[in-house]
């Protein structure tokens, strides 16, 4: 299938019709720290009302008085209830509203939802957790019609004075559907109201006889559960953990792993098989396991679910209702944005290829309007082509990316392609240059000399005065390497069609206004001989015209690279990829009520739903990322070597990253324990704001509940959870001698932190940018199809007759273009129900005081972050973030409104 139908037809049928999406989160919102005091929050938020009240937006409808009287009590005995808000779809097809009408006369004739409430306390006689009798919730049938988003339902209960306090409470859907509970309620208690946050769907009996169970908001370490609770934790997490066997179905919630044999088809043909990513040949994280049958041509092969069919994730990890609809609204343009294209390329094969700029520039100007001849041509073949172009010019018109708002031509300009490595979308490759000339680590028996073709004479004349030795001693030359990155798979990467690469380098300068300029690149392919002079082929800026166009051409094959490990590596390995054996553990070994799961929850939210949907349409054989990059078919198999040789966890955190690539260097005397050595490196200066704000929260978070080293050792299901991580979760690296240990609360401080990083600010840094800074393909092409041509090349000839017309004949042509732009303008995207750093959707997502008091310490510390930033922004002394037709660096700026913004830090990976 295309890769535009893919983001098209496939991504409208699914959010147009998914019976199992799920309703829009009370995420428009909930209370969140953000939003107290300081600074306004860009964003609508919805506070919670009082039971039975009126909360903003949404109508909270209580039962009628004569149904919901409480019994009376007994003297020895206590009258509670249980408030139960229930989230609904706000659209609902015909058969989901007849189905509905058919639980609520079912439940009026007894086939209720039932609630039983668990003690914190065991029976002394019977040694088991004292327990309520069961209660129907009531008003099930008298609301049936009521147009609201969330209802509240009760359930009346009488216990015994000695029952003790409500620890959990149970579930039990006895109607012929799934529903969603938000909340729970449960009232009457002398020791107070329980908060329980489900924000779960909960099964009819017959799919799940077991009744739910939801854990109170109490923070409870594994030693310290109270004893009516242990056995229901236990249980609970076993449950998660499911049998290890089986087909998942879509209503299941278990948590397990496998490795990647689920990318390829084998059985389409033998284009079409993928290597399986994960194990001694090609190392790689875990996902999710969904243990579907295997290929009918390879047992190995896992058989695939193709987009908009639903791929298996726990049932708890679906998107909501909000997610789905911005998805359904990109959905709409990139089925118009990509049927234009293909229409125009079917009937005039000539126009697959951009004639000059202005038809780049057209794309936002006009959208992608049809010259008359193919207006006539395509009329005669499908009528309807004038309305679609009448009706949807809006649609059909790209937004215009911001690079080239301020400043039309700043693509072109050497400072600016310097500028965006420390504050593009990629600003995490640059490298302090230690060693003149650079040298490969790759085998010289196979790729030749490992020193660098640039010479001292390359480079002289352009550092400002310098010697190499002295310009290297005052840490003034940067690099940026992907020489041996690319370099094993270059030779079957040239060999595919319409795709050319480089293993490239590109020398920078460091001036004397804290700017760098490029000075010198290095184009680099296998060698053919001994002494073959075209392996490696230096560029330096140009001096006439025709070295203009070579230079130019150079740099895009440099921006190429650059956009395939950025995708490849930095974006998805290292954001998304290998976070998820960590959050799947989490589930699996770490209960709800543990306070380290309560930290990282809305830290994982979305991401691995994001992976799934990933492996269908984005990293999987012949879809989206390999039609729009460079390495094609070898995309993974790229992934999968930088996974081998590069990943390392202790040094994803921002310090260790920044010293390991020599930017910056230890230093205790500054703010964070390091210093800058390029001070004017935006990702990097903004990126340690949150890095320390998230670092103190989690120092603090910490010390709460583990007074000591010991009391990490001792706590089974914490460390079952990195153990699992490590060992199950990244099995092909689980030896390697770098793993952070977690022996001591220091350890776990600075465990969560490079984890919350990576999640939220890492992930924001790498994503967020692509449209605004990557939809003007000039400014960064993903992908080449020329070589730079040599003098006496017939190519040559054709680059100095017509330069502008042979360049981008190099880039990709117009259906890519505009196929990757409508992708990109996806995973820009910020959808209505995201939830920012140092945000939480209610203020009950703990009942610890200390741990609410350092969560609003920790949003306050990031509201004072997101000022700093924006007066950096305004600072002309800081020439990579202002100045004429500079952007401003705003990817690290917390809040952010829906849409693409190119700010905002959401919580997690959810894109």
């Amino acid at each position: 299938m295309p890769p535009m139908e893919l983001l098209g037809r496939s991504f409208l049928q699914a959010a147009g019709s998914a019976s199992t999406a799920a309703p829009r989160g009370g995420r428009e919102r909930g209370l969140c720290f953000a939003s107290l005091g300081g600074r306004p929050s860009r964003r609508t938020v919805r506070s919670k009302a009082p039971v039975g009240a009126l909360a903003e937006r949404v109508v909270l409808t209580s039962a009628p008085a004569e149904r919901v009287a409480r019994p009376e009590a007994h003297p020895q005995s206590v009258a509670a209830r249980a408030v139960v808000t229930v989230r609904r779809k706000r659209k609902v097809e015909v058969k989901e509203q007849v189905a509905e009408q058919m639980d609520a006369y079912a439940d009026r004739v007894g086939r209720s939802v039932l609630l039983e409430l668990i003690s914190t306390e065991t029976d002394p006689r019977k040694g088991d957790p004292k327990k309520s009798n069961k209660s129907g919730l009531v008003g099930w049938f008298e609301k049936r019609d009521v147009k609201a988003e969330l209802v509240v339902y009760t359930a009346e209960f009488t216990v015994d004075a000695a029952f003790g306090e409500p620890g959990a409470v149970t579930v039990l859907n006895r109607h012929q559907r799934e529903f969603f509970i938000e909340s729970i309620l449960v009232e009457g208690f002398p020791s107070g109201p329980a908060h329980f946050t489900c924000n779960s769907w909960v099964q009819p009996s017959r799919i799940d006889p077991a009744p739910r169970v939801f854990f109170t908001n109490k923070p409870y370490l594994p030693s310290q559960t109270p004893p009516g609770l242990r056995d229901v934790r236990r249980r609970e997490l076993k449950e998660l953990r499911g049998s290890g066997t089986g087909v998942r179905k879509t209503t299941d919630r278990a948590y397990d792993y496998d490795v990647y044999n689920d990318l390829g088809n084998p059985d389409k043909g033998a284009g079409f098989e993928r290597p399986v990513l994960g194990g001694d040949k090609l190392p790689y994280p875990r996902r999710m396991r969904t243990a579907r049958p295997s290929t009918v041509t390879d047992e190995g092969a896992e058989s695939r679910v193709e987009y908009p069919e639903p791929i298996y994730v726990s049932r708890d990890e679906e998107f909501e209702e909000g997610k789905n609809e911005m998805l359904s609204e990109g959905a709409i343009k990139a089925l118009l944005h990509n049927f234009m294209p293909l229409l125009v390329s079917s009937v005039s094969p000539d126009s697959r290829d951009f004639a000059g700029f202005h038809d780049v520039d057209n794309l936002f100007k006009e959208g992608l309007r049809l010259k008359q001849a193919l207006h006539d041509q395509l009329f005669q073949k499908i009528p309807f082509v004038r309305k679609i172009q009448e009706n949807s010019e809006g649609l059909l018109r790209y937004d215009t990316p911001d690079i080239i708002k301020k400043d039309k031509f700043a693509w072109l300009r050497d400072d600016e392609f310097a500028r965006q490595a420390l504050a593009g979308i990629n600003p995490v490759n640059i490298e302090r240059l230690q060693v003149f000339p650079p040298v490969s680590k790759l085998d010289p028996a196979v790729y030749g000399p490992p020193e660098s073709a640039i010479t001292e004479e390359h480079i002289i004349g352009n550092l400002d005065g310098m010697s190499v030795q002295q310009a290297l001693e005052e840490n003034k030359l940067y690099m940026l390497d992907y020489h041996d990155i690319f370099m094993p798979f270059l030779d079957r990467i040239n060999s595919l069609d319409g795709r050319k690469a480089y293993g490239t380098r590109t020398l920078f300068f460091l001036t004397a206004g804290g700017t760098l300029k490029p000075i010198a690149i290095e184009l680099c392919l296998p060698p053919m001989t001994d002494d073959c002079k075209r392996a490696k082929r230096v560029f330096t800026p140009p001096a006439d015209a025709t070295s203009i166009w070579l230079w130019q051409l150079a740099k895009a094959h440099v921006c190429s690279n650059d956009a395939g490990v950025h995708q490849l590596i930095n974006h998805w390995l290292r954001t998304h990829a290998c976070m998820e054996p960590f959050i799947i553990a989490a589930h699996r070994q770490m209960s709800a009520m543990h306070p380290i799961f309560k930290l990282l929850k809305p830290h994982m939210r979305y991401t691995l739903k994001i992976n799934a949907l990933a492996r269908q349409i984005l990293i999987n054989g012949d879809g989206v990322i390999e039609s729009g990059f460079t390495p094609g078919r070898y995309c993974m198999e790229m992934s999968s070597f930088a996974y081998d040789n590069l990943w390392r966890l202790d040094q994803e955190g921002l310090p260790a990253d920044l010293i390991r690539r020599g930017t910056a260097v230890e230093d205790a005397s500054q703010l964070h324990g390091l210093r800058l050595l390029i001070e004017d490196y935006p990702y990097a200066t903004d990126g340690l704001l949150l890095w320390s704000a998230i670092a103190r929260w989690c120092q603090a978070y910490v010390a709460a509940y583990y007074p000591s080293d010991e009391a990490v050792q001792d706590d089974y299901e914490l460390q079952s959870w990195y153990t699992e991580a490590v060992q199950v979760g990244h099995p092909d690296k689980c030896d390697a001698p770098w793993w952070p240990r977690l022996t001591t609360a220091g350890d776990l401080a600075s465990l969560l932190t490079t984890l919350v990083w990576l999640c939220s600010a890492q992930h924001a840094a790498l994503n967020f940018g692509q449209y605004p800074l990557g939809g003007y393909i000039p400014n960064r092409p993903p992908l080449m199809r020329r070589l730079v041509p040599a003098e006496g090349d017939p190519e040559y000839e054709h680059l100095v007759a017509d330069p502008h017309r042979f360049y981008l004949s190099a880039l990709p042509s117009l259906t890519q273009t505009t196929t990757f732009m409508t992708v990109i303008d996806t995973l820009s995207t910020h959808s209505a129900d995201e939830q920012y750093l140092g945000e939480r959707p209610n203020e009950e997502w703990t009942a610890d005081p200390a741990a609410l008091a350092a969560a609003q310490e920790f949003a306050a510390e990031v509201r004072r972050a997101e000022e700093e930033i924006e007066r950096r922004n305004a600072d002309p002394a800081r020439r990579n973030r202002c100045g004429a037709g500079v952007l401003p660096y705003e990817l690290m700026a917390p809040s952010s409104g829906p849409g693409i913004t190119c700010r905002g830090v959401p919580n997690s990976v959810t894109i």
